[in-house]
């Protein structure tokens, strides 16, 4: 009995700590489309950015800084309940600016393959992005809400980085918005995508 109940608290020590690590998050929207689709289930690696320990107001260290080009995971200024996936265009100190349909980064014109839009980067002044903050664009830059619409993002906002497509199924948006639940009761195995399973974001 005393081994069973041994066995038992090390298994849901082990579930709590994979929590804190990892999370597992379902793609609603197109804003990073040709990266992510609508419908992949992400595994989120948090474990590096200094989660926060369950039921304390207590986060772990952060052992990782974010570069420019990752894709990570955050809670968008003003709206902590949201989580958002983006690419990191800008770092503190760095100049950001487009013009003539193209983003430059500290004056350099930026080479983005990954970037799905009708013309790249919307006209706008340089800004110099505060220390410890990011700017952030989402792949799809016609059907995206990031930098340019809420301004840079605390480092301390960001949750994770996506590690790899779980699975995905083919439904879309309008579904994950209206319930995703639903979602997963109509025909699952029909809109599953196998190839997506298991594949690396980049």
């Amino acid at each position: 009995m005393i081994r069973a109940a041994k066995i038992l608290t090390l298994v849901l020590l082990v579930a709590a700590l994979l929590s804190v690590a990892f999370q597992v998050v379902v793609v609603p929207t197109a804003s990073m489309e040709g990266t992510v689709l609508v419908g992949d289930h992400l595994l989120i690696d948090r474990f590096a950015y200094g989660p926060a320990i369950p039921f304390t107001h207590l986060r772990l260290p952060r052992m990782n800084h974010v570069r420019r080009g990752d894709v990570i995971s955050f809670h968008p200024p003003g709206h902590t309940n949201d989580v958002y996936l983006k690419r990191v265009i800008a770092v503190g100190g760095d100049r950001v600016e487009s013009r003539d349909g193209e983003l430059y980064v500290n004056g350099q014109r930026r080479v983005e393959r990954y970037a799905q839009c009708a013309k790249c980067g919307r006209g706008s002044p340089e800004i110099i992005v505060p220390a410890g903050e990011l700017y952030v664009l989402g792949d799809n830059r016609d059907h995206s809400e990031d930098s340019r619409n809420f301004g840079t993002v605390p480092e301390r906002n960001v949750i994770g980085e996506p590690v790899i497509v779980l699975w995905s199924f083919s439904n879309p948006t309008r579904s994950w918005l209206r319930s995703q639940v639903a979602v997963y009761f109509d025909h699952p195995v029909a809109h599953l995508r196998w190839h997506r399973c298991f594949q690396k974001v980049e």
